[in-house]
């Protein structure tokens, strides 16, 4: 006789089948109604790429919705109003689904997304399941994220190339592994295109309120044209963008007779993008330069890899060293010939939440103020989660202009 738990637990897992079955190829369909779908990948700039290419479309008749992942996950309607994401655990794929679904309620014809994969299985999951995009978009490759998709570069390369579209185009500004890319999209029957920094003039990125990059214009720039809008129509419409909460900014902060400019360069956690950024500041601003480096204990590969450029590429006149393990930095600073005097070196265990946060950054900050000059320019880089927001958040209180 067949035990009824046994027949009861069955008949239950069949039914998931066949209901999940179902809400696939519902989800299939509504793919069908949507017959622009945009995927951004890359290792820096996804969010705000995704939001440029958004602000660039819209309009013509066109109904774009945007979906960013970044530092605050966002739906854009068509309008331009945002809300945000509620998740109620952690990020999940799947989320994109009902993305989907309610671009489809709103009558999109366009959806720009951010890829919210790094493993390369949910990357190729995200892609060839659920959001089958005509048009890809790969950023840059750099070094983040190795632990999940390393060991090395190449195979970043290999895994962002995973988002790449069957039998469509791709846009990227990558250079170096230009050449990986290719070799995937030629497998997918797709055609990519490499676009360049210097396809911007210095007095186009003047419109912008805030401090983008080349490279991120020129993307969106490509896919706007590609889509056949003009180009000084794609520029006013992105002048006018609301960028990503982590989009690099800068704060003048004042006290006693003493000016920082504060540049909080944390959402660029990988080496070359925090070096890009820190020789741009330098060329901004001109002052005493000073570096915050936060670390975390459940971030070594991160912390090794800031430990190879500050110090060389990265050349301030004071370096503040916050989080765990700062000896390891302090090591790697001296080892590159920066004096002692020249480390300020604050060491703090960093479990989120941090009840402490706040008074280690308060401490950092009267450290900050101690070893300023008259004018200073100040880059925060590292990590962002835990000690790192809250020196921010001390600093911008001070904000004068």
């Amino acid at each position: 006789m067949t035990d009824p738990f046994v027949l009861s637990v069955g008949g239950a897992a069949l039914t998931f089948m066949v209901a999940e079955a179902v809400r696939y190829r519902l989800h299939l369909r509504r793919l069908r109604l949507i017959p622009n779908r945009i995927h951004v990948n890359g290792s820096r700039g996804k969010s705000s790429v995704t939001r440029l290419i958004g602000a660039a479309l819209r309009g013509d008749g066109r109904k774009v919705v945007v979906k960013t992942t970044g530092t605050t996950p966002r739906f854009i309607y068509p309008d331009g109003r945002e809300v945000p994401i509620f998740r109620p655990g952690k990020p999940n794929i799947i989320e994109q689904l009902k993305v989907v679904k309610r671009a489809v309620e709103v009558g999109a014809d366009t959806l720009v997304v951010e890829c919210m994969a790094i493993t390369p299985d949910y990357i190729r999951i995200l892609e060839e399941k659920i959001i089958r995009s005509t048009v890809g978009v790969i950023t840059n490759v750099r070094e983040d994220h190795l632990d999940v998709m390393g060991p090395t570069l190449y195979d970043v390369a290999r895994n962002l190339a995973l988002s790449l579209p069957k039998n469509g185009i791709a846009f990227t500004a990558e250079d170096r592994w230009f050449w990986v890319f290719e070799e995937e999209a030629k497998k997918r029957n797709t055609r990519i295109v490499k676009v360049s920094a210097e396809d911007v003039r210095d007095e186009e990125m003047l419109g912008f309120p805030y401090i983008e990059h080349k490279e991120n214009v020129a993307i969106a720039l490509a896919v706007a044209r590609h889509f056949g809008v003009p180009r000084e129509v794609a520029l006013q419409r992105m002048y006018k963008v609301i960028p990503d909460p982590g989009v690099l900014t800068e704060t003048i902060v004042e006290r006693e007779g003493k000016r920082i400019y504060l540049f909080n360069a944390f959402a660029a956690n990988d080496p070359d993008s925090t070096v890009i950024i820190w020789d741009m500041v330098n060329r901004r601003r001109k002052g005493k330069r000073l570096v915050v480096l936060t670390l975390r204990k459940d971030r070594p590969q991160r912390t090794e890899s800031f430990a190879r450029i500050v110090g060389t590429r990265i050349e301030a006149d004071h370096y503040f060293i916050v989080g765990t393990f700062t000896s390891y930095i302090v090591k790697a600073l001296k080892g590159a010939g920066v004096p002692e005097e020249k480390i300020t070196a604050v060491e703090h265990t960093n479990p989120v939440p941090d009840p402490e946060a706040e008074d280690v950054a308060q401490k950092v900050v009267e450290e900050i103020w101690k070893v300023a000059d008259r004018e200073n320019v100040l880059v925060t880089m590292g990590n962002i989660v835990g000690i790192g927001g809250k020196i921010v958040e001390a600093l911008e209180k001070e904000a004068k202009v």
